[in-house]
Order: C-alpha cells, then structure tokens, then sequence
C-alpha cells in the first residue's frame, strides 16, 4: 500500500509539472515548416534563390498577403527577389528589413548530417543557411504573418526585401533592386539581422551587436617579372625572392590607428564586459587621445581588434614559375585590402606602393568593391534595441560594431539609407559556422530570434 501511495504521488507531481509547463507559441510550430521548407531548398549560387522567393510568397499569401503587397523580381528566372509591403498609415516614412535567400555551397561528404536537410540533435538546428540566414529570414517571415493576422497597422510601411546573390556578391540581389526598383525598397533607414548577432559566453547572452559600418573590400595584385633562365645556373635576380623580400616588408607594416564613432563605442562598452589589462587598454584606447601602447597590446591579443582598429591588407596568394627546372620569369601575389570607412582607396594604395618600396613591383590590379559611410548612431533605433535587450535579456549589453567583412547594407548606405545589423541570434563567443561544415543554430536561440525579430518590426513601427 506505502508503495502505491509513493507511486500515486508521483503520478500526480509528474502530471502537474507538466501542467505548469507553458505550450510553445502556435507561431512556433510554424516558424518550424517555413525554416525547414527553407533549408531544404537548396539556394547555392548554381540553383539561385527563386524556389525560395516564391515558397515565401505563397506563406504570405496564405496568411492574408494580397498579390498587389507581394513582388516577385529579379533580372533572370534563377535569380528571382522577394518584396513585401505591410501598409502603414503614412506617418512615416517606410522601415526596410532585409535578408538573402541564398547560401554558400555545402559538400554533403564534409558534413556530419546533410546540409541541406534541417536535422534536430542535441540542441541544435543542423543545416546550411541554420545561422547565414535563413534563421533570420524565417524571422521575418513569421513576423510579417503575425503583424498580418493580428490586424496591426504600423505608423509608415514595413518593407521586407528577401534578395538573392548575396554571398557570391552577384549584382542580381539588393543591388539590383536599388539600382533598378528603387521605389520598391525606398525607405528612411533599414535592418538587416545579417550584420548583427548575440554572443554568449558560458551559455549567458553577454553582448548584441549594432552594426553601423562595414569596411571597404579591395583586391589587388602585384607582380615582378624578370629574364628568367636555366634552373642549374641560379642568379641573384630571382622573382620569387624578388616579390616575397617585399610582402615580408608588408606583414611587418601596420596601417595607422584609425577609430570612428562607431569603434570607440564598441570599445567604451566592450570594456564594462572584461577586466584586468583587457578592460584598462580599452578605456585608454578611447580617451580623447587614444593610447597607442593601449591600442598595440589589444591588436596584438586578437585579429579582431586588430581588425577594428585600422585599415588591414594581407597576401591570400601566390602564383609564380612555369616550370620546375626554370627560373621563375613571373612572381604575382594576390593580396586582400578591408579599408576603415571614409578612408580614400586611393590613399591606401599610395601607402602600400611607399611600403613595397620598389618600383619594379607592379600593382596589376586595384578592385575596389562598394563602400557605403558609417550609418549614424540614431538614438531612436538604438534606444529601442537596447529597451527590447533589456527586457528579453538582462544585462546584455548592446555594443555597436563594424563589419569587418561585407553584407548586403552596403547597397542602401551608398543611396544614402543608413543600415543597422540587428538579430535576435546568439551563438557561443568564438563560433564560426557560417559557410562552415555543419553550420548549425540552437532550437531555443532559433525561436528566440525569431520573437525577437517580430518584437523589434512592432518596436520600430507602433
């Protein structure tokens, strides 16, 4: 009888936790089809993102969308773009948020799950485009869904632009929308949850990026060409030898210290999240005059900060000789230039010929991608972002932050539109699995992100 007793109370404490468990929001069990419809499609640049923009269609269309709020566009059949208008009432002007659709290739015998199947393992959304982006443009999607079925009328319009050509940096996604329907995707300032993530540090939200900038892309080459010769007769004019002696002078060279609003702040913030000499080099760093022996002991400690801190340029590769027994009559070097924003290509240029310091060393070529300005620190974006953190996770601290690679926002801020990298997404400090092998996002950060993002589109628009 005790036993049954035991047994029955058991029972019955089983029954009420589970009561007391709350259900998952019905949005989630939908968050979950459109993410894994997404993933499953596979949106590399050899299929373009055109089955992606049209199943995104017919989910909003299905929750109440009309045709005349949905345009599906794009130069050719393979690479078709995705638009979407929730009509305001005219009190402001329109937000834009924006994501792409497309992802980077994945090799399946790399991969410990297919990477185009969204596989659920211990915790974890494994797949490609699980954390670059197609997390995010679920979270869009289900915002545009819940803002639709609940009737809500935001001050100005909300655009959602879902793009295709992202990560190839092919000229049929946003830029092409910009260039060629810039009444579609018009608006006072944009979100773009690709340039903006979480971090966590021990499993605890420490830190959500605002990203204000992007540094400028630039690919060059050099090249030193000599006479050449028999291999068994070496001479001391040697264009391997020739090329290499100068990018030693190169790696030994650091652009100038360069800080802008938006490093600072990330520093000056950064700073209230480390301690010891971490913490004391940041707070020196931006003093009204930033101390360089400061600023030498925080590049030294991470290429991030290094990054953060000036305009950067590395060789990524070489090429050089015809054959094995011959010398080399041509050395070329192909090397990666990411400039500070507002600093002149044409400058830096200037300064890499100066520390080559040789004039046989030719520069072949100077590509300079596109580079909008820093997007200014709107208090009025930035409040509301930092009021939205505090609530969902106390004591994060929201940090503006510099791309030191590229996202599509570059495009609006060339037009004049500030862009801010805003995403509900935290990974662990020091993950890195975006165009990685088994890319992967956490179940409860994905549904997190996901209510945040709709959180953030009513915020920004009430």
């Amino acid at each position: 009888m005790v036993r049954f007793l035991f047994l029955s109370v058991l029972a019955l404490t089983a029954t009420a936790l589970r009561a007391e468990a709350p259900a998952a929001p019905a949005h989630h069990a939908l968050a979950y089809d459109i993410f894994r419809e997404l993933i499953e499609l596979n949106t590399t640049g050899a299929h373009g993102s055109t089955a992606a923009a049209v199943a995104m269609q017919a989910r909003l269309k299905t929750a109440g969308f009309s045709d005349a709020e949905m345009t599906v566009i794009g130069p050719t059949p393979a690479a078709q773009n995705l638009v979407i208008r929730l009509r305001g009432r005219g009190e402001q002007k329109p937000v834009i948020f924006i994501g792409h659709l497309d992802v980077v290739e994945a090799l399946p015998s790399d991969w410990s799950t297919d990477p185009f199947k969204l596989v659920e393992k211990d915790g974890y959304f494994y797949g490609r485009g699980t954390i670059d982006m197609k997390n995010d443009v679920t979270a869009l999607v289900i915002g545009l869904i819940r803002m639709k079925q609940s009737g809500y009328v935001p001050r100005g319009d909300i655009i959602v632009a879902l793009t295709d050509h992202e990560e190839d940096g092919g000229d049929n996604g946003a830029i092409w929308l910009v260039q060629n329907h810039r009444e579609l995707v018009d608006a006072a300032y944009g979100i773009n949850p690709d340039g903006g993530r979480g971090e966590t540090r021990d499993g605890n939200p420490t830190v959500l990026q605002f990203q204000t900038a992007e540094k400028t892309y630039v690919g060059l080459d050099l090249e030193v060409k000599n006479a050449g010769g028999h291999a068994s007769v070496p001479g001391r004019n040697n264009a391997i030898y020739h090329l290499t002696a100068a990018l030693d002078r190169l790696a030994a060279y650091e652009f100038p210290l360069a800080l802008n609003e938006t490093t600072r702040t990330y520093f000056a913030r950064s700073a209230l999240l480390e301690s010891g000499q971490t913490k004391a080099d940041m707070l020196a760093l931006v003093r009204q005059t930033p101390d360089a022996e400061a600023a030498r002991r925080l590049a030294a400690s991470s290429p991030y900060y290094n990054a953060l801190l000036r305009t950067t340029c590395v060789a990524t590769q070489l090429q050089a000789g015809h054959a094995e027994n011959a010398l080399p009559q041509t050395a070329r070097a192909t090397l990666n230039a990411r400039i500070m924003p507002g600093e002149s290509p044409a400058s830096v240029q200037a300064e890499l010929e100066r520390v080559l310091a040789d004039p046989e060393i030719k520069v072949t070529r100077f590509q300079v991608f596109p580079a909008g300005p820093l997007s200014p620190l709107d208090p009025a974006v930035f409040n509301t972002v930092e009021e939205l953190a505090a609530k969902r996770w106390p004591g994060v601290a929201v940090v503006p932050t510099m791309g030191t690679g590229a996202t599509d926002s570059v495009h609006w801020r060339l037009v004049g539109i500030p862009m801010y990298g805003v995403s509900g997404t935290f990974v662990p400090r020091g993950e890195h699995r975006a165009h990685g092998r088994d890319e992967r996002i956490g179940v409860k950060e994905f549904y997190v992100g996901v209510d945040f993002m709709y959180d953030l589109m009513r915020a920004l628009t009430e």
